[in-house]
């Protein structure tokens, strides 16, 4: 089949498409939402914080960073560092099922039974051995998320073939990511429905664990089953080697400012993500069942907001609507910073933070695949696996600070805790004693403002306008 007579690219095929993300999202979810509460913490009977920290070291090992910040850290270093490697691998391929397919083919089962694996196998009578294993298989969990997801984001801007389809797949993708996110916080509740009057929590958890990981595989391997990419995308195998194309695609100047701001956003948002069980237990004192009710609330709000985001962004640009993004999730980072006691608190976040999860989960990948485009166009060279590679690493990069930034802050609350009651939890402390907890968290989420108030500012650099117009000037010129 030439590159003329390739199938048309359909919105139905960009939902099936959209299916992978749901797969990868969930199993993100689970270990961005679930490695540190699991494994850190103080535990109490009933409640799910800290439930398998007696398996690996609680205390700071260097200053105030802690073992398990530090590992989790160098595993999103290490997961960067891959990145472009695969990026260069996928776009140089010239398999038989295209150029992203294979890897994603590959890696959706080994991705999913090492998400499996982090909360099973740490579990031996040596806390040293525990550390080893769980350093080992992040490794591992890393390594396979860059597989699958790589190639999976350089087919944004393949199957993108329009500025209607590049809007509408981020828009899609956005959907399902959010949709995995949210089931991947159902872990307690769903580990609670599996165990029984006499049942273990903890293998109730790792049972819940378990059910949506099988049911992430399947989701990632619908699109790397239904889609035939030869059909739809004429994949020309790049040239340039690995730091070539690395270098070339930094090279990009408008690429750079999208990526400074980038950083920001991520370091931003995961260190809110990260700590959002906390702040809603320990700042708003929130019971633990009831912040999947507000997961709901803040992805169903969200969702609402999908079709106005989808409908303005060509109107008015995709820039000014991701500003108010930053600028709004800079206020719900404030807010949390100063929040009370209460549901009341919980629901003004979740409703606030819907707005900047809308906007920021559709346009930024939009952005890349515009800047992919271009440059397509400008080189004859499709490098759009190294463009959304170069953006990975910064978006891990960002994340990896933000491991490390939060377990740091916060493990001065931890110890209080240990110290002070011995794993009953916070709601048998003293005002005095509650107030010196809640302080490292609300430190945290001023941190996470702060970012997020830089971010706006550095994206404001970032030229859509120049980049729009030279596309359409080039598009024009091959007529």
């Amino acid at each position: 089949m030439t590159s003329n007579t390739k199938k048309p690219i359909t919105n139905k095929l960009l939902w099936i498409f959209a299916v992978g993300q749901f797969g990868w999202s969930l199993l993100s979810g689970v270990i961005s939402t679930w490695l540190v509460h699991l494994y850190t913490g103080v535990h109490t009977p009933g409640d799910t914080n800290g439930i398998f920290g007696s398996f690996i070291t609680q205390s700071p090992i260097l200053a105030s960073v802690t073992l398990f910040g530090l590992i989790t850290a160098v595993g999103r270093l290490f997961d960067a560092v891959t990145d472009p490697f695969i990026a260069s691998w996928s776009d140089r391929a010239d398999y038989r099922g295209g150029r992203r397919i294979p890897f994603m083919k590959a890696s959706a089962i080994p991705f999913a039974l090492t998400t499996v694996a982090v909360f099973i196998l740490p579990q031996t009578s040596s806390i040293a051995a525990n550390n080893t294993i769980i350093f080992a298989l992040l490794m591992l969990f890393y390594l396979f998320m860059t597989i699958y997801c790589t190639p999976y984001n350089a087919l944004i801007a393949e199957l993108g073939d329009t500025q209607e389809h590049r809007i509408n797949v981020s828009t899609y993708i956005s959907f399902t990511y959010i949709a995995g996110f949210s089931v991947a916080t159902f872990v307690p509740s769903l580990a609670g429905m599996l165990m029984g009057p006499a049942g273990s929590l903890e293998n109730a958890i790792r049972l819940s664990i378990g059910i949506m990981c099988a049911l992430a595989a399947v989701a990632m391997l619908v699109p790397s089953l239904y889609i035939k990419e030869r059909d739809y995308i004429d994949s020309k195998p790049v040239k340039s080697p690995v730091f070539s194309s690395l270098i070339k695609t930094y090279s990009n100047k408008q690429f750079r400012r999208f990526v400074y701001a980038d950083v920001i956003y991520f370091f931003a948002v995961t260190l809110f993500q990260t700590g959002l069980a906390d702040f809603e237990t320990r700042l708003m004192l929130i019971p633990s069942d009831n912040t999947f009710l507000l997961t709901v609330l803040m992805t169903v709000v969200s969702l609402c907001l999908y079709p106005a985001v989808n409908k303005l962004a060509p109107k008015l640009g995709k820039k000014k609507i991701i500003v108010v993004g930053f600028f709004t999730y800079a206020a719900v980072f404030l807010i949390t910073s100063v929040c009370g006691t209460g549901m009341i608190w919980g629901i003004i976040v979740a409703v606030s933070a819907g707005i900047p999860m809308a906007i920021l989960g559709i346009l930024p990948q939009a952005c890349v695949a515009d800047v992919s485009e271009l440059n397509t166009l400008e080189t004859g060279e499709d490098r759009s696996g190294m463009f959304f590679a170069a953006r990975t690493f910064a978006m891990k990069l960002g994340q990896a600070l933000s491991m490390v930034i939060y377990t740091s802050i916060t493990a001065a609350a931890v110890a209080i805790v240990n110290e002070q009651t011995g794993g009953a939890g916070v709601e048998g402390l003293s005002a005095q004693l509650l107030k010196q907890i809640q302080g490292p968290y609300r430190t945290a989420a001023v941190v996470a403002t702060v970012a997020c108030l830089i971010g706006a500012c550095l994206f404001l650099l970032y030229d859509e306008k120049a980049i729009m117009g030279r596309i359409d000037e080039l598009k024009k010129e091959s007529i």
